[in-house]
């Protein structure tokens, strides 16, 4: 193969207990991008449409992601990248880790695949050091093995495919409001109170019991994040009453995506999750900003050729 189409998907992370370490993939949102060999032995971001971002492959996260991986295996390869982005930066949506693993993949790909998925890991999350200043793996991980993410370890990597329950259904809305990831980690508190910390971890080991037992009010019932919540949601617009307004109309539980602004709702089937999205449709449209509304299935492939 000379060149390869695929579609890079979004991604919820955090998932509210998880933070920096548990993640999901969406199957109806993401970038496209076409990564063709080249013979020039560089790599290039030839073309980008859709959103305003650097052309310079040092500066963007898909050039930094493909020339770790070329690095590592000593490679000489040039390649043209182009993107077509559907994913906002600063959405809260896994941006950044979409171009990275959907380039690494790509690469990888055209390469004759010397790595395994898993091992594309640590490639994207250059990507993520680069737009974030932070190298965490809760959107690339996802976006490339597909599912749910756990990352046990980061010092060495360790990621754990967990087991998708089959009606589960994500709403996420996203305010047309740009948060950078820069800005939302740095009011996160660098110590958290022993109370805190129990809590947050008996949520986690919850959750990944109830999508092993597909035990939806379990999931639920774990959703609950009182470490980073507290301090993200005032940057974002009717946080409080969205939860109210989702949980009242049955979601199993409500959000922040990621850094924010924008906000997830995990559902039970497509007609709860339809309710869900239409009260939210209703709700923001009489709100003074412009937002996106997106329903999704859980994405059990991550990136994929089209």
């Amino acid at each position: 193969m000379e060149e390869l189409k695929i579609f890079a998907p979004a991604t919820v992370a955090n998932l509210s207990c998880g933070f920096d370490v548990l993640g999901c993939c969406l199957d109806s949102v993401g970038d496209e991008m076409l990564i063709r060999k080249n013979e020039l032995k560089e790599v290039k971001i030839t073309k980008i449409t859709g959103q305003d971002l650097p052309l310079d492959a040092d500066e963007n996260v898909a050039g930094v992601a493909v020339k770790a991986l070329l690095k590592e295996l000593g490679s000489d390869e040039g390649f043209d990248i182009e993107i077509v982005k559907k994913i906002k930066p600063g959405s809260g949506i896994g941006s950044s880790a979409a171009s990275s693993a959907g380039a690494v993949f790509a690469v990888n790909k055209l390469l004759g695949e010397p790595f395994q998925k898993k091992d594309l890991i640590p490639f994207a999350m250059q990507g993520e050091l680069l737009a974030s200043g932070n190298a965490h793996a809760d959107n690339v991980a996802p976006a490339l093995l597909g599912g749910f993410s756990l990352v046990r370890s980061y010092c060495p990597l360790e990621v754990l495919s967990l087991p998708v329950p089959s009606d589960l259904r994500v709403v996420v809305l996203h305010p047309l409001i740009e948060i950078k990831t820069k800005d939302s980690r740095s009011i996160i508190k660098q110590n958290v109170s022993l109370k805190s910390a129990i809590n947050q971890w008996g949520n986690l080991g919850a959750f990944v019991s109830a999508l092993y037992t597909e035990d939806y009010e379990l999931l639920g019932r774990s959703l609950q994040d009182e470490i980073v919540e507290p301090v993200r949601s005032i940057l974002i617009p009717y946080f409080r009453e969205l939860d109210e307004l989702v949980t009242g109309n049955g979601a199993l539980g409500f959000g922040i995506s990621g850094s924010g602004p924008s906000v997830y709702a995990l559902c039970r089937g497509d007609e709860n999750a339809e309710k869900v999205r239409n009260s939210i449709q209703t709700f923001y449209s009489k709100k003074d900003i412009d937002f996106e509304l997106h329903l999704s299935a859980i994405n059990e492939k991550g990136v994929k050729i089209l």
